[in-house]
């Protein structure tokens, strides 16, 4: 299927090497099709999927910080020896994240500076680097979109069967082995007379966030790779996962996802779609702060959820977090608990991005943002014209963290799920080093409807450049 045509399948033919070393388009997608993936990437993700733990002496590891553990120090000298690709600033961005919020922790909670220190920095830089060391070709990107989609796909039936008696099987079997314990049970009150699935994960959110950030993999990233059919059924039944999840933070990811496909496959012939799509935006921004007494955000945060007394919720709790930023600029509070109102029972803040000033400071928030904004940008503009698989695994990329970037703010991840974000993000940053390779996909005789004997398809047929 051509890159350019998401929504529509075209039949594939044989076409001229594509790469070096004369490999052939058909050659290249069986290679993309049957690749594996590196054994410390598979076994991170199998450790997220089956949440085991146990006491060592006074720690408490999961498995995802084991596998953490035994890999960080060599992705560590991977990354920063130059052997995966020149050094990005993001590398040193995150690796300044992790220092401070140690700091920080040091100058808040010197009793639990070693341990909290070591474990969410771990969580934070160990997920990062392991992407950014292991995932360095198509090949290891393919292989992990394969990954996660089966995963998902895999978990259908244990979703299915938590919806209706609420109970989360997995964690439910490695309880029983001995000497192993798992993730604690999240009671959620039903929603739409359907139990929240929690799967695998600490909290249902965290199983809807892993299924939305699948979803652009399986529909986009393997346009070419696996028939219109497949991608649709599999996207769909991602779509379904994420949904029984019942997490707003999870379903806004999906539709602006949704929203962005759709976007992309009815503008495809207009190279400026996505500067058009950013003026749009930013004309209902400015036209929702002229019409509403309440802040374009504070708007934002409260249609992002399922009851209006959430949204309440949360616009007190991003009010009070940044009283809490405006008294602890640089070193935050720690682990301590936050200022505010005493009707607040509960202590907990549902918005990653303010989590992080609140805790680490205005240093900590701004080390670990710039480094997100500037990695994505810089694959969202990185120019692979021609080179049409690049740009179906960069848009693909994209999507899901613009999906994420919103979710994250309605939402707070921690333990696996944390790592796993980080972890996402540092297995796109090998396209900002990748090669581009001019495609010559068909004669221009050949690209014509006509000459193909198929019928016409408003999709263009040539890959213009833009994304």
């Amino acid at each position: 299927m051509r890159a350019g045509a998401i929504g529509r399948a075209t039949p594939q033919r044989a076409r001229p090497t594509s790469r070096a070393g004369g490999r052939s388009r058909i050659a290249e997608t069986a290679a993309l099709a049957t690749a594996k993936l590196p054994w410390p990437v598979l076994l991170f993700v199998l450790s997220i999927l089956l949440p085991f733990k146990f006491n060592l002496g006074p720690l408490a590891i999961t498995g995802s910080r084991l596998v953490l553990m035994a890999f960080i120090l060599p992705a560590f000298a991977r990354v920063f020896s130059g052997r995966a690709g020149r050094m990005l600033p993001v590398d040193w961005l995150f690796l300044f994240h992790a220092l401070w919020l140690s700091v920080a922790l040091a100058v808040n909670n010197p009793d639990r500076v070693i341990q909290q220190a070591g474990s969410v920095g771990l969580e934070v830089l160990g997920g990062y680097l392991i992407g950014r060391a292991y995932i360095r070709s198509r090949e290891d990107f393919a292989a992990l979109g394969k990954v996660l989609i089966w995963s998902v796909l895999i978990l259908t039936p244990f979703s299915l069967y938590e919806t209706k008696t609420g109970t989360t099987l997995i964690p439910t079997l490695i309880d029983k082995l001995p000497g192993m314990g798992t993730i604690t049970y999240n009671f959620q009150e039903p929603r739409l007379g359907l139990e929240r699935v929690q799967g695998p994960f600490a909290h249902p959110i965290h199983f809807g966030l892993y299924c939305s950030v699948v979803f652009a993999f399986a529909f986009v990233a393997f346009d070419g790779i696996k028939s219109l059919g497949w991608r649709v059924v599999a996207s769909g039944l991602i779509l379904l996962n994420g949904f029984l999840a019942l997490s707003s933070g999870a379903l806004l990811s999906l539709l602006l996802q949704l929203g962005l496909i759709g976007w992309y496959i009815s503008f495809v012939r207009i190279e400026w779609r996505w500067w058009l799509l950013t003026g749009l935006f930013a004309f209902a921004y400015v036209t929702v702060d002229l019409l509403s007494n309440r802040s374009p955000i504070m708007v934002f945060l409260s249609y992002a959820t399922f009851s209006a007394h959430t949204a309440y919720w949360r616009t007190i709790i991003f009010d009070w977090g940044l009283k809490n930023v405006s008294a602890n600029p640089i070193f935050g509070i720690g682990l301590n608990d936050w200022v505010r109102p005493w009707y607040m029972y509960s202590g907990s803040m549902d918005n990653f991005w303010l989590v992080m000033a609140v805790r680490y400071g205005i240093p900590g928030f701004l080390l670990v943002t710039s480094g997100y904004v500037w990695g994505l940008f810089k694959v969202m503009f990185r120019d692979f014209s021609g080179d049409t698989r690049m740009q179906n695994f960069r848009r693909s990329w994209v999507f899901t963290f613009a999906g994420m970037t919103f979710t994250l703010c309605t939402v707070y991840v921690w333990e696996s799920i944390y790592a796993f974000t980080f972890f996402l993000f540092g297995a796109g940053m090998w396209m900002l080093t990748e090669a581009v390779t001019e495609r010559a996909d068909e004669p221009e005789d050949a690209a014509r409807p006509e000459a193909r004997g198929t019928s016409y398809t408003r999709f263009a047929q040539t890959h213009r450049r833009g994304d």
